[in-house]
């Protein structure tokens, strides 16, 4: 039979204090338990940390050292130690012993009495005594209102180094904790107030250890991040189901046309509608198929470049099932599904999935970004941006003119980061030095850090990977100006197919201009597939740059999104039936997977 009581004492390179912080916990222990046992969790240590946790360990048969030759992360290190424990009660503390020892005996017996199944010390309530500095107080008070306002949990200190837990309670918990590092303490402790466990929390004497600083990187990104997917995780994710998005995603639309027809007769919208020329619209229909094909070439470059080599046919058949639940869904969150899909058939890895889509993404904005900057300064050069080249039919006076010259220069803002950004991305895939290690040392010197480097360097690496071979780049840029100048092709028949009549080279001009505008605005997560944004942006555009009536162009945009998610979605049902793969159980497995890859 096992000692009653573990006590872990997590340590990474802490061969400076680390004796210290055994022999003291030892004799803290053996004034209040007959028997108890001492776990060093060792994570990865570069230092002599290793060596001294073994040599305690050879000297007293009451010390483990539990190592791991890479780094886990604090979180981590003390589950993997946690399991390896043989006590009925499971505690943990900082080896820093920031927190007096003389609270180990409360903090122990809350839990060993059975009176409670998790216990933790609080430097913020009335009976704590804790010497901070003011930049931690006003860090710690913040970050807990947040976790008590956002995660609705009712304690006052969540980030105390120094807890108690009911062995059976603590392993039911830990299959739920998605976090390895700093914020596993917060996650833990609301997890346990979500399921009902009784939790005390003790006040402590707590005294800062060495080196505790406000660090951006990890109190700001690691720790809000963090907070921030629980939150989605525990308050929004359960109530997101599919039926709910569609049914928010609907109502949004509706609301959106009730607006709508406060200021225009969708009467006339629907009558422009039926008088379109079917012709030109069934042309728009097969030039937009053109693109989906090379939707599949592009992405079979970008995938090999990283690796992988798949069939044009397969890929163009995944993009299809990915598109179509992005219609289906706001924020883009379809696409999951496509790496879902490639783990399931092919085999191919959550973080190249993910990188391979966000290359894809990549080259999709700076493509969007270039042609909307490349219609701007042709619309400039042409006149048609100032007040005489707008149509005099618009309504509410000039209102909807100053919008779309808004729309327009935004346009070409966006262009401008864009090619910034181009630039940035192939002049460091050409240079042999590392710009992001060095930007995050200097902004922390956390070992969260590492994490953080390692996850953006890699993203960085897949996209330089592409730059860096001429040759793909060329092509995945060539299929991508491809792909949106068939999308442009498709709305400018639309246009005509509803008797606009303008110079071609114009039409061409502010489609361009609108498409690109129009799926800029669907990025926002407000509707499923970004109805309403998309038409509500393509119509302010050609309304205020086209001899076009606000019916007119309503009605064009209207057809123009409608046929393409029409395209889509029968690409996507095709795919179903081919690729033999529920749509449902894609977004479902998909989104949990894009949880994990994120974490």
């Amino acid at each position: 039979m096992g000692p009653p009581v573990s006590v872990v004492l997590p340590a990474f390179d802490e061969a400076a204090t680390i004796e210290s912080a055994v022999r003291r916990t030892i004799e803290a222990c053996e004034s209040f338990l007959p028997a108890f046992e001492v776990l060093v969790a060792e994570d990865g240590c570069s230092d002599r940390t290793p060596e001294i946790a073994a040599r305690l360990a050879r000297d007293d048969h009451r010390v483990r050292h539990v190592h791991s030759d890479e780094r886990l992360g604090r979180g981590r290190a003390l589950c993997r130690a946690f399991r390896e424990a043989e006590g009925e009660v499971l505690v943990y503390f900082d080896t820093d012993l920031a927190t007096d020892l003389g609270h180990l005996e409360p903090l122990v017996e809350s839990v060993r009495s059975g009176e409670y199944d998790v216990a933790t010390g609080s430097r913020l309530l009335p009976d704590s005594d804790a010497d901070r500095p003011l930049s931690r107080r006003v860090a710690s008070r913040v970050y807990n209102a947040l976790v008590r306002v956002g995660l609705r949990s009712e304690l006052r200190d969540h980030q105390c180094g120094f807890k108690a837990f009911d062995r059976e309670v603590l392993y039911s918990l830990l299959p739920e904790v998605e976090d390895g590092h700093w914020f596993w303490d917060t996650e833990v402790l609301v997890r346990a107030q979500r399921q009902g466990y009784r939790i005390r929390e003790l006040p402590v004497e707590w005294t800062p250890g060495e080196g505790t600083t406000v660090d951006p990187v990890r109190d700001v990104l690691g720790m809000g991040g963090a907070l921030g997917r629980t939150w989605w995780g525990l308050s929004v994710r359960p109530r997101l189901t599919t039926r709910v998005s569609l049914v928010a995603g609907l109502l949004l639309v509706l609301l959106a046309l009730a607006v709508t027809a406060r200021y225009v007769d969708l009467g006339t919208v629907v009558s422009e509608v039926r008088a379109a020329d079917p012709v030109l619209v069934g042309l728009a229909v097969a030039v937009y198929l053109l693109s989906w094909p090379l939707r599949g070439l592009r992405y079979r470059d970008v995938l090999a470049e990283l690796g992988h080599r798949e069939e044009v046919g397969f890929l163009t058949g995944v993009i299809f099932l990915s598109q179509t639940a992005n219609v289906a869904l706001p924020a883009r969150a379809g696409d999951a599904v496509r790496a879902y899909v490639l783990k399931v058939r092919r085999g191919v890895g959550y973080p190249t999935g993910a990188a391979s889509l966000a290359v894809e993404r990549l080259f999709d904005t700076l493509t969007i970004a270039a042609l909307a900057t490349s219609a701007f300064l042709a619309l400039v050069a042409s006149g048609m941006t100032s007040s005489g080249g707008l149509s005099a039919d618009l309504p509410a006076g000039g209102a909807v003119a100053e919008s779309g010259r808004v729309g327009v220069i935004a346009a070409g803002g966006v262009g401008v980061l864009a090619v910034a950004l181009c630039v940035v991305v192939l002049a460091s895939a050409h240079s042999d030095r590392r710009f992001v290690r060095p930007a995050l040392a200097r902004a922390s010197e956390d070992t969260y850090t590492e994490g953080v480097t390692r996850a953006v360097e890699r993203f960085a690496g897949d996209v330089q990977a592409i730059a860096r071979t001429p040759r793909t780049s060329a092509r995945v840029g060539a299929a991508s100006a491809l792909i949106w100048a068939i999308d442009v092709l498709a709305a400018a028949l639309v246009l005509r197919a509803f008797g606009v009549q303008a110079a071609p080279l114009a039409i061409l001009g502010v489609c361009t201009l609108a498409v690109c505008v129009g799926n800029l605005a669907k990025v926002l997560p407000l509707s499923p597939g970004g109805i309403g944004l998309y038409e509500g942006a393509f119509t302010v555009l050609v309304v205020a740059l086209l001899p076009a009536s606000l019916p007119i162009a309503l009605g064009a945009a209207v057809v123009d999104h409608l046929l393409k998610n029409l395209v889509t979605v029968a690409g996507g049902t095709a795919s179903m039936l081919a690729l033999e793969v529920s749509l449902s159980t894609a977004i479902e497995e998909g989104g949990d997977e894009r949880v994990g890859v994120e974490h």
